[in-house]
């Protein structure tokens, strides 16, 4: 036991011992992009610059991977006044139906500074004459801003030779991509203009409120609404800062939280990386399964040792990858994995066979990827895991403790929570030969 759980914290020492190095090259290319930021603010007070990067720094900090960073860019606008309208399909990202979370947003007339936006980046009208906000007119205004920025801090000596590159400030993209040159690597920030709105108490829809976190946590990271651009025509609602927000507070709970998300994402990085071609899976997917495990498992005595933090994430990734829906944490209605172009049978079969022998995974190496060929699956695991859920009746505590005790990780002491775990799992034996 004690060589086994060495065997985890050594693995996850080698990740830890990075952060230090990431930081200081995030913090390096962060003062680049302030540099910048300031320059378009002093052309253009519409545009205001948000100094408060330490979600982002943390978020750089977690992942494996030199994923781009996101940088919100608040627009100076009374975002209440705006009124929100329903898109049309042909102004819909692809095309398709508009969902909940895509609008117009409508400026209402008077509204100095209101009027002051339109007179810059112009409107569109809608059917019946309304005018609103065109985001693609925005990104163009902001997207020569910095340019201007650039050039600017280039003649006056405040950038140095390779220190931003804007080769990759397309036209057609919903946010404005730099790559900045860091203490040794170059970070990829995507810069979005965001219009933020005051919104009602954030509803769980039949979930119980802050279950597993800090009691108002939930209500504080969404009460604000964040508009960034779906479209040349739409907006949309963006969960990326109020889910920065609870993966902060997921670290000020007790229990190696985010060390289980390290480990899990240098897995990811290193053996269940991209294949064919195709995509894999990303440090949002994971973000997201943290989440879901904080609330799944509320008890203390689920975050006791590293070994058995991981398996709370793992038996919650198994079971989205097995039944193809990973559910979005803050909108459980939409499918995060809803027209990825990733192989999940293929991902499920490298999660699993990490999840029954972990020891032949946590090593770095150089080169391939782990050999997962010579695993076999279990059928029973596989049955379980892919029992139907229409009725939500298997996204629950008990249904993924019986997951841990299939993974022999159980250890929960908690005698309600045992018979909670019996009782469902006899109701499973029934239904299990049914499914094959």
């Amino acid at each position: 036991m004690e060589a086994n759980t060495s065997l985890w914290h050594s693995y996850l020492g080698v990740i830890v011992s990075r952060e230090r190095e990431r930081l200081e090259n995030f913090q390096r290319a962060e003062d680049i992009l302030l540099t910048l930021l300031e320059g378009v603010h002093a052309r253009e007070p519409r545009f205001l610059v948000d100094y408060a990067r330490n979600l982002e720094a943390l978020e750089f900090a977690l992942c494996a991977s030199e994923d781009a960073v996101t940088v919100e860019m608040p627009l100076r606008i009374e975002g209440d006044t705006l009124q929100l309208l329903a898109c049309q399909p042909r102004d819909t990202p692809g095309g398709h139906p508009p969902g909940l979370s895509t609008c117009y947003l409508e400026v209402p007339s008077p509204g100095t500074d209101l009027e002051d936006w339109i007179s810059v980046v112009g409107a569109m009208e809608h059917g019946d004459g309304a005018r609103c906000l065109v985001p693609g007119k925005v990104l163009q205004h902001l997207k020569e801003l910095l340019v201007s920025a650039i050039v600017h801090c280039q003649r006056c000596f405040l950038l140095q030779p390779g220190d931003v590159s804007a080769e990759n400030l397309r036209e057609d993209a919903m946010e404005l991509s730099l790559l900045i040159r860091g203490s040794w690597k170059n970070i990829r920030f995507d810069i979005v203009p965001v219009v933020r709105r005051q919104q009602e108490p954030f509803q769980l829809q039949g979930r119980q409120i802050d279950r597993g976190f800090p009691e108002g946590s939930l209500q504080r990271a969404t009460e604000q609404a964040h508009f960034v651009p779906a479209s040349p025509h739409c907006w949309r609602s963006s969960a990326h800062l109020p889910i920065l927000r609870l993966l902060h507070t997921v670290d000020t709970l007790k229990g190696p939280r985010l060390d289980s998300l390290r480990l899990l994402d240098q897995l990811r990085d290193q053996d269940w990386g991209e294949e064919g071609g195709r995509s894999g899976l990303t440090f949002n997917y994971l973000k997201m399964v943290l989440l879901w495990s904080t609330e799944l498992f509320p008890s203390l005595e689920d975050w006791q040792d590293l070994e058995g933090s991981v398996y709370r994430l793992l038996v919650i990734l198994l079971r989205c990858l097995a039944i193809q829906h990973l559910p979005h944490f803050l909108n459980p209605e939409e499918n995060l994995f809803q027209g990825a172009a990733m192989d999940l049978a293929s991902l499920y079969h490298k999660v699993e066979s990490f999840a029954r022998d972990p020891r032949r995974f946590l090593r770095f190496h150089f080169g391939h990827p782990a050999r997962t060929d010579s695993w076999k699956a279990d059928p029973n695991t596989r049955a379980l895991l892919q029992l139907p859920s229409e009725d939500g009746s298997y996204w629950d505590t008990a249904y993924f403790d019986v997951l841990l005790n299939q993974f022999q990780v159980y250890r929960i002491q908690d005698s309600a929570r045992r018979s909670a775990m019996s009782q469902l799992l006899s109701k499973i034996r029934q239904e299990i030969p049914q499914q094959s």
